[in-house]
C-alpha cells in the first residue's frame, strides 16, 4: 500500500503578532498536518489561550465535516497543546488525537508495547519495505508526542530506513495512561527499546529537549552509534540570562516557601509562564513548582555526560531559536571532545529554518540528517 504522502511547505509565515502563538501555527503547517488558509484563520480569532482551544476545535470540527482526517486530527492536537493539564478537556482532546491518528495511519504503521516499570513505552514503527539501509530510533522532548513526527518517520522510511518512534518518562501516553514521570536517565527507556527490538547499532534523533536526552541516552548506550541532536539546551539552567539566572538561584535558595507560594499563585493567571510551569509540574509529576524545576535544572553538562559521547554526533540548530539562544550551540560542541565526529549545522534566514527545530523548512533540517546518515 502506497502510505500517504505529506508536503513540507517551505516558509516561516506571520500567522500570528506573538510568537508564542505563531510558532505552534507554522510547526503545524510546516509538519504536513494543517492547511494554511486554516492557519491563517486562527491567527486572526487567537488572543488568549482559550481562544487558541476554541479555535482549534472548531476547525477540527469542520476539517471532519469535509473529511479532512488528518487536518482534524492534528488541530484536535494543537487544541490539546495550549490547554492547561488541570483541564478535564486536556485528555479528552488527547484521546479524540490518537483515535483519528490511529483511525488514518493504522495501515501504514505497526504499533507496540515495551513493558517498562509498572507500565509501557508506545512505539509506532515504519519500515521502508525494501532491504533497510539501518535503524533509527527517533522521539521528542518537553511538551511533544511521537504522533507528531510521523511525517518525518514516513520520510525516513521513503529513504530506505527503518523508524522506531517512541515516547518514554514523563511523555505523552506514559505520563498520560502509566503515570510514569520524567526520568532524565534517559539511557534507560532508550535500552528498554534496543532491548526489546534486539537492535545493535542505532541512529537516535531528538527533537527539541529530546536533542538532550538523546544525547545522555548516547553517553550510557554503546549500542547507540550515531546522534542526531535537534534544537536543545546543553544546560537548561543557562537558557536565561545571567541576571534571571542569580534572581532564581537566590530565591529558589533562601526563600523556597515564598517562592513556590508565588509561582503557584502565578498558575491562576494562565499567562505563558503558567503553562509552562504547570506543565513542567504534571510531566514531572511534581506538587510544588520548585520540586518541577529542580528536575528540569539537573539537565545540565554534568548530568548529560558528554566526556562519555563517542559515537557520530549531528548537532543542528536555529540562529534565531527564540526558545533555545543561540549561544547554546557553541556550549554544546565545545563539550563533545571525545565524539568519533563532530558535525554541526546552524539554520539562517536564508533557509527559512532559523527558528525552533527548523520549523519552516523541515525538509532541508530532514534532507541534511540524511545527508549525514550517508
Amino acid at each position: 500500500m502506497e502510505k500517504t504522502p505529506f508536503n513540507f511547505p517551505v516558509g516561516y509565515h506571520k500567522f500570528h503578532p506573538d510568537q508564542l502563538f505563531n510558532y505552534q501555527l507554522n510547526r503545524w503547517y510546516s509538519w504536513g498536518y494543517a492547511r494554511k488558509e486554516d492557519m491563517e484563520y486562527a491567527g486572526l480569532k487567537i488572543n488568549n489561550f482559550q481562544d487558541w482551544k476554541n479555535t482549534m476545535i472548531k476547525l477540527a470540527q469542520k476539517a471532519l465535516q469535509e473529511d479532512r482526517l488528518i487536518n482534524a486530527a492534528f488541530y484536535y492536537r494543537a487544541a490539546e497543546f495550549y490547554t492547561f493539564p488541570p483541564d478535564p478537556d486536556k485528555e479528552v482532546l488527547y484521546d479524540k488525537f490518537r483515535d483519528l491518528f490511529y483511525n488514518i495511519f493504522q495501515k501504514e504503521l505497526e504499533r507496540f508495547k515495551v513493558p517498562y516499570l509498572d507500565g509501557f513505552l508506545p512505539v509506532i514503527k515504519s519500515s521502508p519495505g525494501v532491504m533497510s539501509k539501518g535503524t533509527i530510533v527517533l522521539h521528542g522532548g518537553f511538551d511533544s508526542y511521537m504522533e507528531e513526527f510521523y511525517s518525518w518517520m514516513w520520510y525516513f522510511s521513503r529513504q530506505g530506513y527503518e523508524v522506531i518512534g517512541f515516547e518514554g518518562p514523563g511523555q505523552g501516553l506514559v505520563r498520560k495512561k502509566c503515570g510514569i514521570p520524567l526520568d532524565i536517565e534517559w539511557e534507560k527507556p532508550t535500552s528498554a527499546i534496543l532491548d526489546y527490538f534486539t537492535l545493535d547499532e542505532v541512529t537516535l534523533i531528538g527533537i527539541s529537549m529530546g536533542g538532550w536526552f538523546a544525547l545522555r541516552g548516547a553517553a550510557f548506550e554503546p549500542r547507540i552509534k550515531r546522534v542526531i541532536a535537534q534544537g536543545h539546551a546543553l544546560d537548561y539552567m543557562k537558557t536565561a540570562n545571567i541576571l534571571a539566572q542569580k534572581m532564581l538561584i537566590f530565591f529558589t535558595k533562601y526563600f523556597p516557601n515564598f517562592s513556590n507560594k508565588m509561582a503557584l499563585k502565578n498558575l491562576k493567571k494562565g499567562d505563558r509562564q503558567a503553562w509552562t510551569t504547570s506543565n513542567l509540574m504534571y510531566i514531572t509529576d511534581k506538587k510544588m513548582p520548585l520540586d518541577a524545576m529542580e528536575i528540569a535544572f539537573r539537565m545540565n553538562e554534568e548530568n548529560m555526560h558528554p566526556e562519555n559521547i563517542n559515537q557520530d554526533v549531528l548537532l543542528l540548530s536555529g540562529r534565531e531559536d527564540h526558545f533555545i539562544g543561540f549561544k547554546m550551540h557553541k556550549k554544546q560542541v565545545d563539550v563533545l571532545v571525545n565524539a568519533r565526529s563532530l558535525s554541526d549545522r546552524v539554520f539562517t534566514t536564508e533557509d527559512q529554518a532559523q527558528n525552533h527545530c527548523q520549523v519552516g523548512n523541515t525538509k532541508l533540517a530532514l534532507d541534511t540528517m540524511l545527508e549525514w546518515l550517508k
